[in-house]
């Protein structure tokens, strides 16, 4: 998993709440798990005019010049900025694969549907929750100035925005996890010369189990 230490890019401004793992990427597109080419269906049914189109090549279709992905700078986002419950719905782990491979690094909200929030710890994705008042704060302030990036400091526990820094917190054990660039299995592997020897040392203290 790619380490994340500190990140700079333009926010992408969505402003709405409940929005769900399947307006993030459409079932239609759960055939895969390589994780790569999620990124051209994100937000599929809104990012294309002719919505949910799986036969034609994403550069062939038609794009909404209405959605904020289709709009200048916001297609060359890295940072999503939504409002509360953001990834509420089913559980899937390819909404935050698309969001990674369309390659955004961080995503702002005031609260997250928690599943997803914990795919985007396992994924090198990191969800920042902020108060309604500072998300609110930075719609103002990426819609003023858009070519402005966000800086998201984990190492640092700090956003900056110019002169304006905001305080960022990650439980402390995701945070570690992610600036070392590790999943659930990778922790699990660093701990696996002690699962050895419990092994060893079970097999011989109760051989009647194998």
């Amino acid at each position: 998993m790619q380490a994340f230490t500190q990140h700079s890019g333009i926010v992408i401004p969505l402003d709405r709440r409940n929005v769900d793992t399947d307006a993030i990427l459409p079932k239609q597109y759960l055939k895969k798990i390589d994780k790569e080419g999620f990124g051209a269906h994100l937000f599929d049914d809104e990012r294309y005019l002719d919505a949910g189109d799986v036969d034609t090549p994403p550069a062939e279709r038609r794009p909404n010049p209405a959605f904020v992905l289709n709009q200048t700078p916001y297609d060359r986002g890295t940072v999503l900025l939504a409002q509360a419950n953001f990834g509420c719905g089913s559980s899937r782990e390819h909404a935050v694969w698309a969001l990674q491979d369309f390659g955004i690094r961080a995503v702002i909200a005031p609260s997250f549907g928690e599943i997803f929030q914990g795919n985007c710890f396992n994924n090198g994705v990191l969800p920042v929750i902020l108060s309604q008042r500072d998300v609110d704060e930075l719609f103002r302030l990426c819609r003023q100035a858009p070519e402005q990036p966000l800086t998201v400091d984990l190492a640092g526990e700090r956003l900056r925005w110019g002169d304006r820094e905001w305080p960022l917190s990650v439980d402390s054990a995701r945070r570690d996890a992610l600036l070392a660039g590790l999943d659930d299995i990778g922790i699990t592997l660093e701990r696996a010369e002690k699962i050895q020897q419990y092994e060893v040392r079970r097999r011989r203290e109760e051989p009647w189990l194998f």
